[in-house]
């Protein structure tokens, strides 16, 4: 037992020290591209941008606004979540819904986003553009990948499960459940990527007040690359968190349905 403990700690430890260094040698690349320009106007150091960061941080407007565009993200998210379960369920399950619905999906996938960023904010209110966006950014992903799963089901199990009487909610939760969940742990965590980068691309393009995006474009307009860079930061930081977290939830209910993701 210990032996296993020791070999954990050690595996755990050499691939924290990888990343580690990974991001060291990042960082330098980008601090000898910072001594070569000698321009912040252009680019600014990493040292720069973290201390920007941390005198962005003692302003209650600077968590105000990450919370903003969280919230943003999040609910643009979850409704494309919820939209393209039920429109992967109904396309897959009759052929006229699939008919009808498909090319309206294959339209939303087509067109540009910044289309889509310009068009709302001409039907509704600006500070409801992002999320919107990051609705129609999600909805495609999902609706394939759950749409994907459905059809990869082993139809050997869905025999079995009708043979046995299963029911409706039985057969879904034994059979659908596990054969869905892999592909729709890989729409989540794509999705969640999308919509950040969305959602604050609507932000900038809206002038949404008190939000990163907003933010980012005040200093696109006054110049402050430091602010670029650390507005940026934060964007990034928020992703790989909110992505690091679904791939934990997606692996608890995948370990509740024995599934290995």
């Amino acid at each position: 037992m210990m032996t296993f403990i020791t070999q954990d700690k050690k595996a755990l430890y050499r691939n924290a020290a990888r990343k580690l260094l990974v991001a060291a040698f990042w960082l330098t690349i980008w601090q000898m591209i910072y001594m070569n320009i000698k321009q912040e106007i252009l680019i600014v150091s990493p040292v720069r941008v973290l201390q920007r960061l941390l005198e962005l941080s003692h302003d209650s407007s600077f968590w105000q606004s990450t919370m903003n565009s969280m919230v943003h993200v999040l609910v643009g998210f979850m409704l494309g979540l919820a939209a393209g379960i039920v429109l992967a369920v109904l396309t897959s399950s009759f052929q006229t819904m699939h008919d009808l619905f498909y090319p309206l999906i294959s339209i939303i996938k087509a067109t540009p986003v910044v289309s889509f960023i310009i068009l709302a904010l001409v039907w509704i209110q600006s500070p409801q553009v992002p999320a919107f966006t990051a609705f129609l950014e999600v909805l495609p992903i999902v609706i394939g990948n759950v749409t994907s799963g459905i059809a990869k089901t082993d139809r050997n199990l869905l025999q079995m499960a009708n043979s046995y009487r299963f029911g409706i909610v039985k057969t879904v939760r034994r059979v659908y459940i596990p054969s869905i969940m892999p592909y729709f742990t890989a729409a989540c965590t794509t999705g969640m990527g999308l919509a950040w980068k969305t959602s604050i691309a609507a932000e900038v393009l809206a002038a949404t007040k008190i939000s990163i995006g907003g933010w980012i474009y005040d200093s696109k307009v006054y110049i402050e690359t430091a602010d670029l860079f650390a507005w940026t930061a934060v964007v990034i930081v928020m992703s790989v968190i909110l992505e690091r977290l679904m791939i934990n939830l997606m692996n608890k209910v995948g370990k509740k349905y024995n599934v290995n993701l």
